[in-house]
C-alpha cells in the first residue's frame, strides 16, 4: 500500500521495518550498530540496478522498528530475521552483514540453518568474538565497551557524532572527511531506542559466534579493513576465516570499519563478483 511502512509483526508482537525492492536472486542486508537499513543505501541501489532483489530491515529497537524494552539480544535478532525471511519466502539468498549485522547473519545460520541461504558476506564483522578473553587475547578489553556504554548513556548524541571519526577513519592523517556521512550516521543512531542501543553493546562485544561460524556451510566472503579501529581484524576476520568451513578473506589495506561507505565502489564490485562466481 502506498504510504504505509512495510513491517512484519514477530511472534512477540514487535513490528520490524523492512525494505524489499526489485526482483531476482535476493540479497539480504543486516546493518551495524547503532544504524538502520539506510546504512546499506549504496548497496541496495547498486544491487537493485544489477537485477537483484534487495532486502534490508531495521533491527528491533533500531531505525523504524519498534523500540522494545526486552528481547534486544543476538538470538532474538536472528529469530526476527528468520521470521522476516519466512514471511517474504526468501530463497537462495546472499546474506550480507556488517559489524553487529555480521554476527546476526552468523547467528541466523547457527540457529536456522542454510535452507534459505546460498552465500554469505561478513564485512567488518564481529565474529568470532571481539571481547578480550583468555581464549581471545587479541580482543578489546571490557573497558572499551564500558566506555561505549557510558558514552551512550551520558550523551549519546555527541557520542555518536564523535564515533564517526574512528568509524570511517576520518581521524587518520590525510583523510577526506564527509560531514554528510557523519550526519547520516548520527541521524540513524538517534533513531534507535536508547534501551535497545544500550543492550546491543553487550551483544556485539560479548557474543561468541564460534559455533555459528562452524555451521556456515555455504561459500562465505570475509571483507575487513586492516585499519579497522572498531573491530580489530586480528580478533575478528583473521580468526573467523579459519573457523567457517568455506570462508575466504579479502583484506582492504588501510580501510576503516565503515568501508561499505568509504570504499563503496570496490566493495560493491567485490561482492558482485563473489555472488556471480562459482
Amino acid at each position: 500500500m502506498e504510504g504505509v511502512l512495510s513491517t512484519i509483526s514477530t511472534k512477540d508482537g514487535t513490528r520490524i521495518f523492512y525494505k524489499d525492492w526489485g526482483s531476482g536472486q535476493p540479497v539480504v542486508f543486516s546493518h551495524g550498530w547503532p544504524l538502520s537499513a539506510d546504512a546499506w543505501d549504496g548497496q541496495m541501489l547498486f544491487f537493485g540496478q544489477q537485477g537483484y532483489r534487495v532486502i534490508a530491515h531495521d533491527r528491533r529497537s533500531h531505525g523504524r522498528s519498534d523500540q522494545t524494552w526486552s528481547g534486544n539480544h543476538m538470538d532474538q535478532y536472528a529469530d526476527d530475521l528468520a521470521e522476516l525471511l519466512d514471511a517474504l519466502d526468501v530463497r537462495d539468498a546472499v546474506m550480507i552483514g556488517h559489524s553487529t549485522g555480521g554476527g546476526e547473519v552468523a547467528r541466523y545460520i547457527g540457529r536456522h540453518g542454510t535452507a534459505r541461504v546460498a552465500k554469505a558476506v561478513l564485512v567488518g564483522a564481529v565474529p568470532p568474538i571481539i571481547l578480550k578473553t583468555a581464549a581471545n587475547p587479541g580482543g578489546l578489553p571490557m573497558e572499551v565497551f564500558d566506555g561505549i556504554r557510558k558514552g551512550t548513556y551520558d550523551d549519546r548524541s555527541q557520542f555518536f557524532l564523535d564515533l564517526t571519526m574512528p568509524f570511517y577513519g576520518f581521524n587518520r592523517d590525510g583523510a577526506k572527511v564527509s560531514e554528510g556521512l557523519r550526519q547520516s550516521f548520527w541521524l540513524q543512531g538517534m533513531m534507535a531506542g536508547i534501551k535497545g542501543a544500550y543492550d546491543c553493546i553487550q551483544q556485539f562485544s560479548e557474543s561468541d559466534f564460534t559455533e555459528d561460524l562452524k555451521k556456515m556451510a555455504v561459500p562465505t566472503l570475509l571483507i575487513h579493513g586492516d585499519d579497522d579501529q572498531i573491530v580489530p581484524i586480528d580478533a575478528a576476520a583473521r580468526r573467523a576465516v579459519e573457523i567457517a568451513p568455506q570462508a575466504t578473506l579479502t583484506v582492504y589495506e588501510g580501510a576503516p570499519h565503515g568501508l561499505t561507505a568509504t570504499h563503496q565502489d570496490r566493495f560493491n564490485a567485490d561482492v558482485l563478483a563473489f555472488i556471480k562466481g562459482a
